[in-house]
């Protein structure tokens, strides 16, 4: 026997499956992967740094010491500021183009300058320090650049993917699946 208010709700939740889902927005900059734990780690740290000093900041303010506390009060939002910049890093796609976003700069490059987005073997960083391993590495290819200048977007040794090499292999089929489905202008 249904029930009068489900046989009301029943059009609603019809339009409602009909409209475009939010994530379906493809002109909305997007990461086609989660962040990685050494990536969230780092910032969590970094976070819990910056309460233990924004706490240093009202017990020092609340003493007298307004000027100290203001200090106090100024690192913590750096701290905080360096922690969600470190979370923003990474690759982000929209229809528009691919976007590399990195701690202190951001580059767009425009679908229509994109050659080939793809995945081959070569020496990467790990973790973004100066010490080379062997490992993968997602790499794009421009029309106005030569293509020995070869900057990886995603490493198998990076803080997303650091021995995580199914998501690695997930994020690169998906950011070159981007660049087949727009690269083409």
């Amino acid at each position: 026997m249904p029930l009068p208010f489900n046989t009301a709700d029943r059009a609603s939740r019809e339009a409602a499956a009909a409209r475009a889902l939010p994530f379906d927005d493809r002109d909305r900059w997007r990461r086609p992967y989660r962040p990685g734990p050494w990536r969230v780690g780092a910032a969590a740290l970094l976070l819990l740094l910056a309460s233990y000093v924004l706490v240093a900041a009202v017990i020092i303010a609340a003493t007298g010491e307004l000027s100290g506390g203001a200090m106090c009060l100024g690192g913590a939002l750096a701290v905080i500021t360096v922690a969600l910049r470190l979370l923003r890093t990474g690759v982000w796609v929209s229809a528009r183009g691919l976007r590399r976003v990195g701690f202190l700069g951001t580059r767009t490059t425009r679908w229509e300058k994109v050659v080939v987005v793809r995945t081959m073997q070569r020496p990467v960083r790990w973790l973004g320090l100066p010490r080379t391993v062997q490992g993968q590495a997602l790499v794009l290819v421009r029309r106005d650049r030569a293509a020995d200048e070869l900057a990886p977007l995603l490493t198998t040794h990076n803080a997303d993917f650091l021995g995580r090499t199914e998501a690695f292999d997930r994020a690169a089929d998906s950011v070159e699946a981007w660049a087949a489905e727009f690269g083409r202008g």
